[in-house]
């Protein structure tokens, strides 16, 4: 039984994917899988979000992001394996990461994913070894390059599995080993990943100090509502909408929209979502989606109250 509390880690629902909704509830939460976006925070933002790609996304200033409801499933392991166990979307919480597989992250980063692994744990009750990185679970099929199933597919996360990174996360227990290689239903296919995974190299060994911060503290046990169960927290006070030069306020009817040069790019229904409409500008400032008489901009919206019936205009 999952332990129920109010979170302790301020999360932003300002990128909450569109795509949750129609997203079904895992049957079960065995793992939690550290991703690296590979790319800045802005694109990796709107990608994640647009699709649905992970259930939080944590950035460079340490900001935690919900993307996708906990106890739903996120598209964000592909192709995975662990122990046997595949298709891993079915029975993981993803985090991604803003950066690199092979860079060092700054401190501020790694205390907010460290608080915000430590509170997942307890909720799910998850040991250690169940804090894992994509490249570990990720596997491909056979190929011209590799004729058998093989471990290698990506080095997503890879520093996440470093000693030195694990001590700041407080994830005092490393994995040694594949447990799918070493029962043959994987071949290896990258040598040097294997070898940084699982190996006695700390290639972020000398990239952090050896005393971590202090981790924030446990909150007080209390039921938290929502109907999975999800984090309820104040998220910080919505962005004022990006005033356009030459208007001081922000548009207020259809009216003033069309006098503005924006125009009407289609209505969400049933079969057509806010992001298949507007693509990644869905949650832009630029972006107005209306409704019985009401004009809100893209950025302040909450994509838990996309409508049926709302038009977005846009230029």
């Amino acid at each position: 039984m999952v332990s129920l509390q109010v979170a302790a880690v301020e999360i932003s629902n300002r990128y909450r994917s569109p795509r949750n909704p129609e997203r079904k509830v895992r049957p079960s939460t065995d793992f939690i899988v550290l991703h690296t976006t590979e790319a800045p925070a802005k694109s990796s933002l709107n990608k994640v979000s647009e699709r649905g790609e992970c259930h939080f996304c944590v950035t460079e200033e340490g900001t935690v992001y919900r993307i996708v409801d906990r106890d739903r499933e996120a598209f964000h392991a592909g192709r995975s394996m662990w122990n046997a166990r595949e298709d891993l979307d079915k029975y993981s919480i993803g985090i991604e990461c803003v950066g690199y597989h092979d860079k060092p992250m700054p401190l501020i980063q790694l205390y907010a994913i460290r608080d915000l692994v430590k509170e997942l744990k307890a909720m799910y009750r998850l040991r250690d070894e169940r804090v894992v990185t994509h490249s570990m679970v990720a596997y491909g099929a056979p190929n011209k390059w590799q004729k058998k199933k093989h471990r290698g597919r990506k080095r997503c996360g890879m520093l996440f599995a470093m000693p030195s990174v694990r001590k700041i996360l407080e994830l005092k227990v490393r994995m040694t080993s594949d447990p799918d290689v070493r029962a043959k239903r994987l071949t290896v296919g990258d040598p040097y990943l294997e070898k940084v995974l699982y190996g006695t190299v700390d290639t972020m060994r000398n990239a952090y100090p050896k005393k971590p911060a202090p981790s924030a503290p446990a909150p007080a046990p209390r039921p938290s509502g929502g109907i999975l169960g999800i984090f309820r927290r104040e998220d910080p006070p919505a962005p004022k909408p990006a005033v356009r030069a030459g208007f001081k306020q922000p548009p207020k009817s259809i009216v003033e929209l069309k006098a503005r040069g924006y125009k009407k790019r289609g209505a969400v229904s049933k079969k057509l979502t806010a992001s298949q409409i507007a693509g990644g500008r869905w949650n832009s400032s630029d972006t107005y989606y209306t409704i019985r008489n009401k004009v809100i901009p893209g950025n302040i919206i909450n994509p838990a109250k996309i409508e049926v019936g709302m038009a977005i205009w846009m230029k």
